[in-house]
């Protein structure tokens, strides 16, 4: 089992976004655009990221998040935890909205956006999608599979197993992997949605770009690991959550509460306990980042019973010191 550092990318530690922004923000400048407006949780990493690399290239970001009622009747005590810190810090232009889904609440309330920021204040604004997976974002990992390529993917290892939370970077890995005609199989764990949803997206994703009507499919080029999503997208069991501090604890590498962190768990149930899913015995895994999901005190209650022993030294007397070990 090796691991691809996609986490280590640049703007802020915005993981595997950055790849799929690169292209996206291109168009967004090639258009003249004033600002972005992107949506998700309230806590979403995709947010946060968009932001960031809106307030580099001199654009204006605005954030359409899913949020809780306590948030939605005091908005303007919206907390500063986590991802929300840095959208904050950026002075992000956040719209709050009832949990729904992205055809059903997201994309409307963005597309009223956009037009009364255009009507009222004559400002052209970028729609970039939910998790910046659309046809110009799949390049990003078209293009991180390239990558993969020349450092050895074919002749290195059998599989690739990543947190599949859009559906983005699963299309263009999937698709590069066709395309190249590459002997790897593509696993995506699902945190999110169905089989069904990131298939018929990649479907989609195959149309766009002219491969559909050749044959292919996504089911045959697209493995979806499903029922690893516990309690469901962005929530934790105890269980997953301990497994993410022994993995800290005994490699140093942090995996995140809602993509990585449940991707590795659904990977490590699959190698026990259906090792045939898999094409062979050398994994490579995309820890796709989102290390700010940590900031938001999920792990306090692991971490009291964990390893990581915290003792006092009230004075410098010596007699009956406890010692941190």
């Amino acid at each position: 089992l090796s691991i691809k550092r996609d986490d280590m990318s640049g703007i802020a530690l915005t993981g595997n976004k950055v790849r799929k922004l690169e292209f996206l923000m291109a168009e967004a400048l090639e258009g003249g655009y004033d600002g972005v407006v992107t949506c998700g949780a309230v806590q979403s990493n995709h947010a946060r990221a968009t932001a960031v690399a809106a307030r580099e290239l001199g654009l204006t970001p605005y954030l359409v998040l899913r949020s809780d009622p306590e948030d939605l009747d005091n908005p303007e005590k919206l907390s500063c935890l986590a991802n929300q810190l840095v959208d904050r810090m950026l002075g992000s232009n956040i719209v709050l909205v009832p949990q729904g889904g992205y055809l059903e609440r997201l994309k409307p309330a963005m597309d009223t956006l956009i037009e009364e920021l255009k009507t009222k204040h004559d400002k052209k604004t970028f729609l970039v999608p939910v998790g910046g997976s659309n046809y110009v974002g799949v390049w990003g990992y078209i293009e991180a599979f390239n990558e993969l390529l020349q450092q050895n993917l074919v002749e290195n290892f059998d599989d690739i197993v990543f947190a599949c939370g859009s559906g983005g970077t699963a299309s263009g890995l999937a698709i590069a992997n066709y395309v190249c005609g590459s002997p790897v199989r593509i696993h995506g764990v699902s945190v999110s949605d169905s089989q069904k949803y990131f298939h018929d997206h990649l479907d989609k994703m195959l149309q766009e770009c002219g491969l559909y009507e050749t044959g292919v499919r996504a089911s045959d080029i697209l493995d979806i690991v499903d029922g690893y999503k516990g309690l469901g997208y962005g929530l934790s069991t105890d269980e997953e959550l301990e497994l993410m501090a022994s993995i800290s604890q005994t490699s140093g590498i942090i995996v995140d509460p809602v993509y990585s962190g449940k991707a590795v768990f659904g990977m490590v149930s699959e190698m026990k306990n259906n090792p045939n899913r898999f094409k062979g015995k050398r994994i490579l895994f995309i820890h796709t980042g989102g290390l700010l999901g940590l900031f938001d005190n999920r792990m306090d209650s692991v971490l009291s019973k964990s390893a990581s022993k915290v003792v006092a030294w009230k004075d410098g007397r010596t007699q009956d010191r406890q010692l941190p070990a």
